[in-house]
């Protein structure tokens, strides 16, 4: 730590000589190199951000090359590669050389398992040995702590936009039925009442067509089931996969499954929960479900207007937290790509990592995330009141939902324990396997009972078979063979 801080002073004390001291060749000491402001050091950055989200990004980049980057001798170029899978696919087949294939980025977005099999390259850089610990105890602790991927714990992730998990939900379609049923938000805390919820809502509209049985509307949907199986778990005791070393354990407890059966397939089956499009705010537009839980990113994508059998309808909306099981520790979800440096020339590393400290110090940050919906990494930057004078200073005009779901983040960061899994060898695999393997089967057996009622059986009768004991424990069976199978390859 002591080298670190001295390596520092020295860096700045060489900045206003135009000669930057790095640490970046390794432990072994420091190497001096120049920027010249004249002829830039040109770095590149591949991300996934569409939309709204890559307009601020971009703009973000262009202020860094006009003001800093000018100053020090840094030009940023940013480029989309398309959605997450895009990505992935173009950064390993950059780093295998694929033909055809660019060179790799100085920069790239990467969630842990993508960044933990190009470190096995030895192609990412140690952050370490360009931050001091000052400058890292800036950061969430748990921020940093997830980019902690190296085999001796080196930071390899730079923590620069996060997300956690919301309830949203339709406060239109709420208010007539909790008038009705006297249902209460406060139902809608564990996953248990929302279970309960979503059949009183589906009775209660059933019941308004009462010589058709069994046309009851869907309440709810989720989004990305694996966070529902691994917060979950932790949430109830137990770590799904527990990781030392790069080596899982699958710890997938039969009480804890059962826990999450009860409460996500059992009412998917009976049509009190659904999913249909891509993303359950989809469904909302299209007034399949009237709530969900999905990423605080996707605040933004909430529907202002829904679609009906009469063209379209204005709702409003409720933000809440997202549910825990009853009982359960106040866990919530750690989630969205940091940005990994490759290694080049200690030019080239210098100036992305310096990209990265300005892309999020407290006010760009919290630019980006007015319109991305992203929380900032920084902990001064968890702040309404940070976050209220950043809105002011630059003259913003932030959609309420948006605003909202920040101000939300920043609650969920101080009040509980966000959490993300170890990176691992084929953990894309064993995530695959939590995000399908109870989904898929949940959509065919709904599938299945609607086709029984339409031969004539009861609701009760058509899905008794797919929601017994019986039916679980060989469910569990396959489940848990599968992640090993994952995990094993």
């Amino acid at each position: 730590m002591a080298r670190r801080r001295l390596t520092k002073i020295a860096k700045l004390i060489c900045i206003s000589s135009g000669i930057l001291l790095l640490g970046g060749c390794g432990r072994g000491g420091a190497q001096s190199v120049r920027l010249d402001p004249d002829n830039p050091t040109q770095i590149t950055i591949w991300h996934y951000y569409n939309g709204s989200q890559q307009a601020a990004f971009d703009q973000l980049v262009e202020e860094f090359n006009r003001t800093e980057g000018k100053r020090l001798g840094i030009y940023v170029t940013a480029n989309s590669q398309g959605n997450v899978s895009d990505l992935e696919s173009s950064v390993l087949a950059a780093f295998n050389k694929e033909v055809g294939s660019s060179e790799p980025p100085d920069i790239f977005s990467s969630y842990a398992d993508t960044a933990y099999s190009i470190d096995q390259l030895g192609m990412l850089v140690d952050l370490d040995t360009y931050m001091t610990q000052e400058e890292l105890d800036a950061y969430v602790d748990s921020f940093v702590e997830e980019g902690r991927i190296g085999a001796d714990g080196e930071l390899r992730i730079f923590p620069t936009a996060k997300s956690s998990e919301i309830f949203m939900m339709s406060k239109t379609d709420w208010e007539p039925f909790a008038e009705a049923t006297g249902a209460a938000l406060d139902d809608l805390a564990t996953m248990e009442g929302v279970a309960k919820t979503a059949e009183a809502y589906y009775e209660w509209t059933d019941a308004q067509t009462p010589d058709i049985e069994g046309d009851g509307r869907a309440f709810y949907g989720r989004d990305a089931l694996a966070n529902l199986f691994l917060i979950g778990s932790m949430q109830l005791g137990t770590e799904l996969f527990q990781v030392e070393d790069g080596k899982v354990t699958v710890q997938a407890d039969e009480d804890i499954m059962r826990r999450i059966w009860d409460t996500y397939y059992v009412p998917y089956v009976k049509g009190y929960f659904a999913s249909y499009g891509r993303f359950r705010s989809d469904d909302v537009k299209l007034g399949e479900i009237i709530a969900y839980t999905g990423s605080t990113s996707s605040a933004n994508y909430f529907p202002d207007e829904i679609e009906t059998a009469d063209g379209t309808k204005a709702i409003d909306y409720i933000i809440l937290p997202a549910p825990v099981f009853e009982g359960g520790e106040p866990y919530a979800v750690q989630q969205g790509a940091g940005m990994v440096v490759t290694k080049s020339t200690p030019e080239r590393e210098y100036a992305a990592v310096t990209f990265l400290e300005w892309f999020t110090s407290e006010e760009n940050n919290l630019l980006f995330g007015c319109t991305s919906g992203y929380m900032p990494v920084k902990k001064a930057a968890l702040s309404a009141q940070m976050l209220d004078k950043t809105i002011a200073d630059n003259n913003l005009t932030v959609p309420g939902k948006t605003y909202e779901t920040l101000v939300s983040c920043f609650d969920t960061a101080k009040t509980t324990t966000l959490y993300t899994n170890k990176a691992f060898d084929h953990g894309v695999d064993a995530r695959n396997v939590l995000e399908y393997h109870l989904a898929d089967k949940a959509a065919a057996d709904r599938d299945t009972v609607l086709a029984r009622i339409a031969q004539g059986s009861s609701p009760e009768e058509a899905c008794a078979d797919m929601i017994s004991d019986r039916a679980f424990e060989d469910w569990y069976a396959s489940f848990t063979a599968a992640l090993q199978e994952a995990v094993a390859q």
